[in-house]
């Protein structure tokens, strides 16, 4: 007779905390300033690559993300972002193939140890809006404009500091970056999608 109430309390608890960590706004300018990590326990990065011509698109993800920026809402356009991805964090569930792909025929990791994204403008309304920044990988720096999702921003776990989240896609050409290994196996189009949250330090 005592358990019930006590697990509706218990319940109830769980979900004000649940309702109290929900995006507030999408609104940059509520997006508090000051200087935002990458929280790299909620963040991950889609490589998709055309197989055999468009059988499927072989899917690999890359588990070691890291990055951040300073933000004022007054300049949110102007938000340098920077994000770098360990490309010897390549995960396509084949171990054999990992260690392929991160060798010299593909990403040559041991000359080019990291994979760099810095943007330089951002534009958008309503949540929605594009990123603009080079990405450097393969030793070769090239502008590319990120599609973005403003997932909004609002209290971090148990309602503690700020939390803003983001969606993201793009889509590369892999010999832009001078990697064409195997081309006719593995198309030259890729598709990146990416989730990512930061927190306000």
């Amino acid at each position: 007779m005592v358990r019930s109430p006590l697990l509706a309390v218990a319940l109830g608890g769980a979900l004000a905390s649940a309702a109290l960590a929900n995006p507030a706004s999408q609104d940059p300018a509520k997006v508090p300033a000051g200087d935002y990590a990458l929280d790299k326990r909620h963040a991950s990065l889609l490589v998709k690559v055309p197989h055999m011509g468009g059988f499927s698109k072989f899917t690999m993800r890359f588990d070691r993300i890291d990055g951040g920026f300073t933000y004022d809402p007054a300049t949110w356009g102007a938000t340098k972002v920077t994000i770098t991805v360990d490309p010897t964090s390549i995960n396509t569930g084949l171990p054999d193939f990992d260690k392929t792909i991160v060798g010299p025929s593909y990403f040559n990791s041991a000359k080019y140890p990291a994979i760099t994204f810095v943007s330089n403008k951002a534009e958008g309304t309503d949540g929605r809006g594009t990123v603009s920044g080079d990405l450097t990988f393969h030793g070769v720096t090239r502008p590319v404009v990120l599609d973005m999702t403003f997932n909004g921003v609002g209290p971090g776990v148990l309602g503690a500091g700020t939390r803003i989240g983001f969606s993201g896609t793009t889509h590369l050409k892999r010999s832009d970056f001078g990697v064409t290994t195997m081309s006719q196996f593995a198309g030259d189009d890729l598709d990146l999608l990416f989730e990512v949250e930061f927190v306000k330090k």
